[in-house]
């Protein structure tokens, strides 16, 4: 008994946990007899059992990612349940960054100051609302490119849809805030702060049951500004997505002041909106991108500065389960190159007339993309397989062999 005692005491509590369980399956609990539990496990062993990682090295779900201006070699993926990670090789090896220093799992957003890449911004919880998601406890800041991390507030809001950094100021910051998944809730729309996330102004707000989904910053002149509302929930049993909370805005003040633009001349006139995800061109300010989701919906076009659009793609390759995708990237160097981001990632050459395959090489289902400023042809990819880099357009990405994945169930046997 001394040696079953100190080498199998586990098995032996399986056992035991089986044969009471046996004792009360049947159609109507009989008493019976149940052999004893054997004497307690000697705690020196338990004491002695470690947690290791057995693989395998696969990535799992990523919505977040983000290179740093100036620094080719290093990169950045947020893993739905595994934290920041980082790359600075380019993406051959990743390695987690924020282990032991934050205190929820699932990195939503991550922003990286182009005027300092030592700073960095991570928003916590999944905006991409499926089934199984994520809550987090806001935003936190890092000061020495991810070596350490503070928290700075947002606990309420539960989920960070994106934070945009002035490309020019690295004090200026705003954070969208999407918050809970299926209550009411105050914390929500898009945030500014000119002290480098010490304090928070609401800058733009519809109601407590719309979330601020999508930020894109116009790097020529960062005084203007888009963002995109979204009326949208989740629960166990059901979503929904759309309401008249959803739409485009645009600022001019740096996020002081909002227009509304949902209904300008060529978007949607009519119809319920959803999930509308945008961006502004590098090349071009006046080039502007709007990825809609409405049964008029589609990729939009604007040359005026969202004055007015023209529909240039109704695909439903680009509009399906438009709440867990709606992603649209403008190139910084060529206004006419955009990419859209769903099952597949596409990539267009004449302002999205026509769509080629990009994300060939790497996982499906595709959720972020950043666009190095200096090199259009470096790319960051986020997707269900986790974070990969490009250095030629996504002709060939690295391998996503870290351990991110997510495991759904979980088995034990009598051993």
């Amino acid at each position: 008994m001394p040696r079953l005692k100190s080498a199998l005491a586990p098995a032996a509590i399986a056992v035991a946990f089986v044969a009471l369980t046996v004792a009360w399956s049947g159609d109507r609990a009989e008493a019976r007899s149940v052999p004893r539990l054997l004497p307690a496990v000697d705690t020196a062993i338990l004491k002695g059992y470690r947690w290791r990682n057995i693989g395998p090295d696969r990535g799992g779900r990523s919505i977040a990612v983000s290179g740093a201006k100036g620094r080719p070699k290093e990169a950045y993926f947020g893993a739905v349940g595994g934290g920041l990670w980082k790359t600075t090789d380019a993406g051959e090896n990743w390695a987690p960054v924020t282990d032991g220093q934050i205190n929820s799992a699932s990195v939503g957003a991550v922003a990286v100051s182009e005027s300092n890449p030592d700073i960095v911004y991570i928003g916590m919880g999944e905006s991409c609302i499926r089934g199984n998601i994520m809550a987090g406890d806001g935003v936190y800041k890092s000061v020495d490119a991810g070596k350490t991390w503070t928290h700075i507030g947002f606990e309420k809001s539960e989920v960070i849809s994106k934070i945009r950094i002035n490309p020019k100021n690295p004090d200026i910051v705003f954070v969208a805030a999407f918050g809970k998944y299926s209550a009411p809730n105050e914390e929500r729309g898009v945030y500014k702060s000119i002290d480098g996330g010490k304090t928070f102004k609401k800058v733009l707000y519809r109601n407590d049951h719309t979330a601020a989904i999508d930020l894109s910053i116009d790097r020529n002149d960062p005084n203007v500004m888009y963002a995109a509302m979204w009326e949208a929930y989740r629960t166990e049993y059901t979503m929904s997505s759309g309401g008249a909370g959803s739409g485009l805005s645009k600022s001019t003040d740096g996020g002081e002041t909002w227009t509304e633009i949902t209904r300008n001349k060529g978007l949607p006139a009519n119809g319920l909106v959803g999930r509308i995800g945008v961006d502004v061109s590098g090349a071009n300010s006046s080039r502007v991108y709007a990825l809609v989701e409405n049964d008029n919906g589609g990729l939009f076009k604007s040359d005026d500065a969202g004055a007015t659009w023209s529909l240039m793609n109704d695909n439903r390759n680009i509009r399906q389960r438009a709440f867990y995708y709606t992603h649209v990237y403008a190139d910084p160097k060529n206004q006419d190159v955009v990419y859209m981001q769903n099952t597949s990632m596409y990539r267009s050459a004449d302002a999205g007339k026509t769509l080629a395959n990009a994300g060939n090489g790497t996982h499906g289902d595709f959720h972020a993309l950043w666009i190095d400023p200096d090199d259009a042809t470096h790319l960051v990819v986020g997707n269900d397989g986790g974070g990969a880099v490009s250095v030629n357009t996504g002709a060939k990405w690295t391998d996503e062999d870290f351990p991110t994945e997510q495991f759904y169930h979980v088995i034990t046997t009598k051993h």
